[in-house]
């Protein structure tokens, strides 16, 4: 069994460019092996679901709650190990079997454990940052067995190999550009890093399926994900201008040309595979190409979209020996990746296993007996342990966590949210008593955090204990204004204690400080009948909001003069409608005019003198760089 990942492979994507006859490979999976969306989950988090899809467990069993932690006795952050991970992956399975395993580049593989066969670690690539390569290097190796690592280094590609004529399918730049010192938080830099490991990740899975004939191996492949992070909204989008247009006509091929290139990987295995193998291929969650954001202030920071930008489906498609042709699985998660090859390798899958046995998509393939659990002698809440600080590969953790901050990833300096993720999940699970005790001990840590006030406050509203929740959110607010979820959280308990006004004042100051947040249009709907805060007075002020609107529009695409007119038409009109020099405001500094930007803001807060928004923005306005 072969068991290939592209991070991020968006099925909408998938489906067009198929249509467009541009996957020639994946058109072949379709049309001669079983196909279907896979479900994935909050928070999406490559970490979090590549082990998932790798184990069969939920991140609470896991313990893999993000991508880094801080290393014990140590406040640096570093990335998540295998060694935080409390429970088996398909790897260790096989290998306890008998069977030859083999894994590349996978999530939260280093460092690389004893397997029956090889593991070369997600930290393989991250090597080829650096001039010396492996020599020199602390702490533990990339792979096993050790010896392997040197075997792999002509497969491997550098960035610095990249040149003109390897990005000239991807993107339009000049040499000049390419000169540039090496950095992550360099976009072109950045995509030569991508394509270095892509490339070498192909390169050296080919040859350990063929050298080394494992019974499973899997791989994975990130860059079709960081290319979407790094140029997602270029994809398609229409009719963009000025500095979008430009960053369009340079970058804007690079998403179509990456999903081609893991059409051509694919097809480059499908061409080593026999008929007594069965492919499967997956991506963790799918990604809103070609899409802008809706407040156009954060335009300038639209490559670096975190997770904001996935959806919540990815692709699966099953291939080869005893897979049913044409076959399309419906209602498939990450869950059940990891059971349905356990079956087919002749293994049990295990009664903790959530997932089911995708037994539709194969010939023959019965729902097998499990087995109780694989897990012994770890207790299932066990807290992930950090690695001793000096075991750590110092170099790779410093470049892996500036790649997750150039996409979005790690807000600020990268505080580590593992902890914060699996209460989270905890309580999308419903389990509201363990995720309150969860999230009191994070509270306890972190006094000053608003936003761990307010899931606290969530999940003792989620309990019934609502004065409690109330009291939370009180100080979450005080802490944080602007917090749009305590607002709706407020409203919600509010609700729940027959206070309809003040819950439906809570909703609207949700809406204040993020418009368009849904729950809490939700909200005001359902109690007033009128989805939102901002209600038209009279005629004049539904034509001013409706150019605002427009305005809107006109900066997502990047055209600024077009926006800025518009908005002068609605002050015109409506003088005193806040969200016309709201908007002013924004669109003025994305052109460049920080004087208009301030005088923008300054109207806006002699109409509401306690907007907590517009203060900050206009402090920020005022000090910032």
């Amino acid at each position: 069994m072969l068991v290939l990942g592209f991070d991020g492979l968006d099925p909408d994507t998938i489906d067009l460019l198929l249509a467009e006859g541009k996957l020639p490979n994946f058109a072949r999976l379709r049309l001669g092996g079983a196909y279907g969306r896979l479900k994935s989950f909050e928070p999406m988090l490559s970490p979090i679901l590549w082990t998932t899809i790798a184990t069969g467990k939920t991140p609470d069993q896991h313990g893999i709650g993000h991508f880094v932690v801080h290393a014990a006795g140590s406040e640096r952050t570093a990335p998540v190990t295998s060694e935080m991970r409390r429970v088996k992956a398909l790897w260790n399975l096989f290998s306890d079997a008998g069977r030859r395993v083999g894994t590349l580049g996978w999530w939260a593989t280093w460092p690389p454990e004893k397997v029956n066969g090889f593991i070369a670690s997600d930290h393989l690539a991250w090597h080829f940052l650096f001039a010396q390569g492996f020599e020199g290097e602390s702490g533990a190796g990339a792979t096993f067995p050790p010896e392997l690592e040197a075997r792999l280094q002509p497969q491997l590609v550098r960035p610095q190999q990249i040149g003109l004529p390897e990005l000239a399918p991807f993107v339009d730049v000049t040499p000049e550009e390419l000169a540039r010192p090496f950095s992550l938080s360099d976009d072109l830099q950045h995509f030569r890093w991508v394509l270095a490991t892509m490339r070498s990740y192909r390169a050296a899975g080919l040859e350990l399926w063929k050298s080394e004939r494992p019974d499973l191996m899997l791989a994975y492949f990130e860059g079709t994900d960081s290319t979407s992070h790094l140029f997602g909204h270029l994809f398609r989008a229409q009719r963009l201008e000025g500095e979008l247009a430009e960053q369009q006509r340079r970058y804007g091929h690079a998403v179509e040309a990456i999903y081609e290139y893991a059409d051509r990987i694919l097809g480059d295995f499908l061409a080593v595979l026999d008929s007594r193998t069965t492919l499967v291929v997956a991506s963790d969650h799918g990604f809103m190409l070609g899409e802008l954001p809706d407040d156009p202030s954060r335009l300038r920071d639209m490559r670096r979209v975190s997770e904001r930008f996935h959806r919540e489906e990815g692709v699966l498609f099953l291939y080869g020996a005893g897979v049913r042709p044409g076959v399309r699985i419906d209602g498939a998660t990450l869950l059940d990746i990891t059971p349905t090859v356990l079956a087919l390798g002749g293994l049990a899958p295990a009664m903790d296993m959530p997932g089911k046995v995708l037994q539709a998509a194969f010939r023959d393939l019965p729902e097998p007996v499990r087995v109780a659990t694989y897990e012994t002698g770890v207790a299932p809440d066990a807290a992930p342990s950090a690695p001793p600080a000096g075991a750590r590969d110092g170099k790779v953790d410093q470049a892996l966590v500036e790649h997750l901050q150039s996409l979005g990833y790690l807000a600020g300096g990268g505080s580590p949210e593992s902890d914060r993720n699996l209460a989270a999940i905890t309580f999308q699970e419903k389990q509201y008593d363990k995720a309150a005790r969860m999230y009191k001990v994070l509270v306890e840590r972190a006094p000053e955090d608003a936003a761990l006030r307010t899931s606290y406050a969530g999940a003792l509203g989620a309990l019934g204990r609502y004065e409690e929740a109330l009291t939370e959110l009180a100080v979450a607010l005080k802490l944080d204004p602007l917090n749009p979820e305590g607002h709706y959280n407020q409203g919600l308990a509010l609700e729940r204690l027959a206070r309809p006004a003040e819950a439906i004042a809570s909703y609207r100051q949700a809406l204040r400080y993020q418009n368009g947040y849904e729950p809490a249009r939700q909200a005001l709907l359902r109690l007033t009948g009128t989805p939102g805060d901002r209600v038209a007075a009279s005629a004049g002020e539904a034509r001013a909001m409706a150019l605002a609107e427009a305005a809107a529009d006109a900066a997502r695409r990047g055209a600024y003069p077009e926006a800025l007119a518009r908005l002068a038409e609605a002050a015109k009109i409506a003088p005193r409608l806040t969200i016309v020099c709201q908007y002013e405001s924004n669109v003025a500094y994305l052109a460049g005019d920080r004087p208009r930007s301030v005088r923008a803001l300054e109207r806006c807060l002699a109409l509401e003198p306690d907007n907590a928004l517009f203060q900050q923005n206009l402090k920020r306005l005022q000090t910032g760089p």
